[in-house]
């Protein structure tokens, strides 16, 4: 059930239950972080491995402390500079913080979700939400409440109406090792706004079976459909000449005679557009009758590099 009905949706909440959540980023799979039932659902629904940490939505600045101690000075400049917004921040876990949702690590990710239904419904509660994105264990990250709905249908008591997401790719992932700056996930956030903040900034590429943060896995993100990722348009369509083939690009449309559907991201070349249009456009393509995916590299840089992370990683086959 899609609903704007915000009260439904803290009751849901408040009883253990779990529900469709709107962020800026994607839509998540809500429940009470205190509540050991809740989050074994978000574990359970989503078909997610209990090694892969959660993300806490907290309201205000002022809610860090309840979450994590040991918070270095630099990562409060980058909460005051970012939050609300796509910036999720890995910190020493306080003891209230059950290691379910941190699988097992003294971290904790955290962060203000910049949606004004999300903060609405977060005003009403007493506790922070987990939140992971409201899709099955390595599927299309949902950025409308059809796509959740989609998924899981009689499975959640409600999904929480926040329309589209603006940002439409999950947050970016920051955390501390000594002096250094770490980056765990390329996000929403780009490496270089970041970087005008906190100076050079570690990219952590380490593939891990027990992941520190969430969105580490090496394939993610993944259409039914197989996906190729190209620098050479020609070649790769070439290459699957007898293929029926869904083309994702990102600023002009091409014409071939097996190109079945196509989506171009941002004709104007822009990178924050085609990010919050990334996933969208894979669920579009996903649902037409191609037998495969093309998607063109995109420029590696800024916005154009979480674009790229996130169709490689569901390339992976």
């Amino acid at each position: 059930m899609i609903s704007n009905d915000i009260e439904l949706a803290a009751e849901i909440v408040k009883n253990e239950g779990i529900i469709g959540f709107p962020t800026e980023t994607v839509y998540g799979l809500a429940g009470n972080i205190y509540s050991t039932k809740a989050i074994n659902k978000i574990y359970h629904i989503k078909q997610r491995p209990l090694h892969n940490p959660l993300i806490v939505h907290i309201k205000a600045i002022g809610d860090l402390d309840r979450i994590a101690i040991e918070i270095p000075a630099i990562a409060k400049i980058l909460a005051q500079k970012f939050w609300p917004g796509p910036l999720t921040l890995l910190l020493k876990k306080h003891p209230n913080v059950s290691e379910l949702i941190t699988a097992g690590h003294q971290t904790v990710a955290v962060r203000i979700p910049n949606h004004p239904v999300a903060l609405a419904l977060l005003q009403q509660l007493d506790f922070p939400l987990a939140a992971p994105s409201a899709n099955p264990f390595g599927a299309i990250s949902p950025t409308t409440p059809g796509h959740v709905e989609a998924y899981f249908k009689e499975k959640l008591p409600m999904v929480l109406d926040g329309e589209a997401c603006k940002a439409g790719i999950e947050s970016t992932i920051v955390g501390f090792k000594g002096e250094s700056v770490v980056i765990y996930r390329l996000g929403a956030l780009s490496k270089e706004e970041i970087e005008k903040v906190t100076g050079p900034a570690i990219l952590f590429n380490k593939e891990e079976n027990a992941p520190e943060a969430p969105g580490m896995l090496s394939k993610h993100y993944a259409p039914q459909s197989t996906l190729y990722v190209t620098d050479n348009l020609s070649e790769c369509i070439g290459r699957f000449s007898d293929k029926k083939i869904g083309l994702l690009r990102f600023m002009q449309h091409r014409e071939e005679q097996n190109i079945k559907h196509q989506v171009v991201l941002s004709p104007s070349g822009n990178l924050k557009e085609a990010a919050s249009k990334l996933y969208a456009a894979l669920h579009e393509l996903d649902a037409m009758t191609v037998d495969i995916i093309i998607a063109e590299r995109f420029p590696d840089h800024d916005l154009g590099r979480t674009i790229n992370d996130r169709l490689e990683r569901a390339s992976k086959q």
